[in-house]
């Protein structure tokens, strides 16, 4: 078998493993109201997010700020008009990642462990918590009452960096798209930190 083959056959068994996590977020929590989905617009030099609902059209995009030292991010509505501002801490020993909606509540991820099996991630500001893991796939977005807000699947192999977002609590559709694109952001950061720490202990003579 050539690279090639034994490449699409590895990502069609981690899209498999995504697709069969989608599942039993229903199994769990039933059927959700409707599902949206994030995909990178590859032809942008900021690495645009287009969040798009179950026919194609885009419901949200993200504007990045070129310089990434604070990793400012807007996301805006299908009108333009700002839903939410996102930053990251500049320097901090943990993942401090800040969200600002356009009406003015604040949230804060922040993230000590995000490297183990296991997440819980606490989003401070609104009491509700992401539970999952990189490796899983996939997320649960739960609300201050243990409800499920949302949950979150990844096609980790996938040029796109596509997920999917099935939504529980649509009243709550801009802070979820918000929260997910936030995570988005900290499993880059952590894969970035992590290639970077891979390419420093590899460069030793």
């Amino acid at each position: 078998m050539g690279l090639l083959s034994k490449l699409q056959e590895l990502a069609e068994q981690v899209n498999e493993a995504a697709d069969s996590v989608g599942k039993s977020s229903v199994t769990d929590y039933g059927e959700p109201f409707y599902t949206l989905y994030t995909a990178r617009d590859l032809g942008d030099i900021h690495w645009r997010i287009n969040v798009t609902d179950e026919t194609g059209e885009i419901k949200y995009y993200t504007q990045s700020s070129f310089i990434q030292i604070k990793g400012e991010t807007d996301i805006m509505d299908a009108r333009d008009n700002v839903i939410a501002h996102l930053e990251k801490k500049p320097i901090s020993l943990h993942e401090i990642h800040y969200i600002t909606m356009a009406d003015g509540r604040n949230f804060t991820l922040s993230n000590e462990l995000f490297h183990v099996v296991e997440d819980i991630t606490n989003i401070e500001g609104l009491d509700w918590q992401i539970r999952g893991n990189v490796l899983g796939l996939a997320f649960n977005l739960i609300d201050e009452k243990g409800e499920p807000a949302a949950t979150i699947s990844r096609k980790m192999v996938s040029l796109h960096s596509k997920y999917s977002i099935a939504v529980y609590q649509p009243e709550y559709e801009d802070v979820i798209v918000a929260i997910v694109i936030q995570l988005e952001k900290m499993i880059e950061a952590r894969q970035e930190n992590d290639s970077s720490v891979s390419i420093s202990f590899g460069s030793g003579d």
